[in-house]
């Protein structure tokens, strides 16, 4: 049977789905009356055992942020704003979670799609992590958005009965159980799209019982990698297509038709354009001599984050360079004479880089880095420090030569001297990336032809 979505009014109720945290310290007795009731229900004892820690866990997690909360913006942010919400009933709904801002951009051509495709049907979109949903909280692609609230079972019956998904479409990585559970209970299709999996993962260890039990409620997967299928078939799940990775289709649309920056273009003027983005402190520490040692070139500097004080820590670091901050461009006339600009605000970047002969990614010596795409579908060789391993498209460019790894600063300037002073080699480079990006787009259209007409 081919999965149906049909248009249907919205109503105007508000109801509060979202249940009070609880205070800190959480009440003892009622922990361990909760959480033996669960126990005891549970056939599997090993099962049972998993879901028991998962329980106690995800209580801890919510302490510890509520705490946090205290001294931390994004945690205040987290609890607050959980705790604040207020979800309108739907009869119907096609439900969309991304954990942060990259899975939403990740996951946007599938959201695109969907809107256009049913422009009559409202679609909810959830995000775990304040950085997605304080940006996208008024996107025109969805008729609410809303933090996902904390995995409880309560939470999941409460939320899933409000909204009335026909279908729920996640991102990547999300994995939570009561929610995964009580879709899979009301019949919902649960869709996984761009997942990528390794071995290292929790769902192929011997204590990963209670996440294997949630692959179990996922309807399809379409995932990036035979890698990721061959694991998934080890688990004796086959419910899954190689679609590739969505972020290919909206890196490669953003490409096509970039938003016109006319201050970068003005501050560029018609110079070389080294652009480093998503950059933390240990980049940026290392990107100081680089810009030191070639005044001939101009670069950009789009912090990951730009609180005041890292963006007034950044700016001193560039002292002894020409730096202007992007908010002051309006009220200075001498961007033309700086040779360094410091984007001081959020959603910019992806439109920066048609700008740019080069392309530094930051956060290769934090957890991993942030996205290589969005610069390579502008023909711009990408380098980035060594915490790469967990990104397929990385290992790829590398391997093609549109992709370069540092793990210090020598290496930095070696491969830096070699693409500012080797115009073939950096033209190659960036022609191999942009190539690497055109050959790997479709994974949007394998997704939505699979759902429209799934049995």
């Amino acid at each position: 049977m081919s999965t149906q979505i049909t248009s249907l009014p919205v109503s105007a109720r508000q109801v509060p789905v979202t249940r009070p945290t609880y205070p800190v310290p959480t009440t003892a007795i009622f922990m361990v009356l909760y959480y033996c009731a669960t126990f005891i229900r549970c056939e599997d004892t090993k099962y049972a055992q998993m879901l028991l820690l998962y329980n106690l866990g995800l209580r801890l997690y919510v302490c510890i942020v509520y705490i946090a909360s205290l001294f931390n913006a994004k945690a205040k942010l987290w609890i607050a704003g959980r705790r604040n919400q207020s979800v309108k009933r739907l009869n119907s709904s096609i439900w969309f979670h991304f954990a942060s801002l990259g899975e939403f951009e990740q996951g946007r051509p599938v959201l695109e799609n969907i809107r256009e495709t049913y422009p009559g049907k409202p679609i909810v979109i959830t995000f775990f992590s304040p950085s997605g949903y304080e940006i996208r909280k008024n996107t025109p692609l969805a008729d609410a958005v809303y933090y996902l609230p904390a995995d409880t079972a309560d939470n999941a019956r409460d939320f899933i009965e409000t909204i009335n998904p026909e279908i729920a479409v996640f991102t990547k990585y999300e994995y939570w159980y009561h929610f995964f559970r009580e879709l899979n209970k009301k019949g919902v299709p649960l869709y996984i799209i761009s997942g990528i999996f390794r071995k290292e993962q929790v769902f192929f260890k011997w204590y990963g019982s209670l996440h294997r039990k949630m692959l179990g409620f996922v309807s399809h997967f379409f995932v990036q990698d035979e890698n990721s299928k061959n694991l998934l078939q080890q688990l004796n799940i086959t419910n899954v297509t190689v679609s590739g990775d969505t972020r290919f289709d909206r890196v490669w649309a953003n490409a096509q038709q970039p938003k016109a920056l006319p201050e970068i273009e003005n501050f560029k003027n018609g110079e070389k354009l080294f652009i480093a983005g998503s950059t933390w402190p240990q980049d940026e520490e290392l990107l100081v001599n680089v810009i030191k040692a070639n005044p001939d070139w101009k670069f950009i500097i789009a912090p990951h984050e730009i609180s005041d004080d890292k963006i007034k820590r950044l700016m001193n670091s560039l002292s002894e360079t020409s730096g202007i901050k992007f908010s002051e461009l309006n009220t200075k006339d001498s961007e033309l004479r700086t040779q360094v600009l410091v984007i001081d605000n959020i959603g910019m970047l992806s439109s920066l880089y048609q700008y740019g002969e080069i392309a530094y990614i930051g956060g290769g010596f934090g957890v991993g880095i942030h996205n290589t795409l969005e610069a390579a579908a502008f023909a711009l060789p990408v380098i980035f420090g060594p915490n790469y391993q967990r990104f397929k498209e990385a290992k790829d460019m590398i391997e093609i030569g549109a992709a370069f790894t540092i793990s210090n600063e020598a290496e930095l300037e070696a491969i830096n001297n070699k693409l500012m002073r080797d115009i073939a080699f950096l033209n190659e480079a960036g022609k191999k990336a942009q190539r690497y990006v055109e050959e790997n787009i479709g994974a949007t259209d394998k997704i939505l032809n699979h759902i429209q007409s799934s049995k």
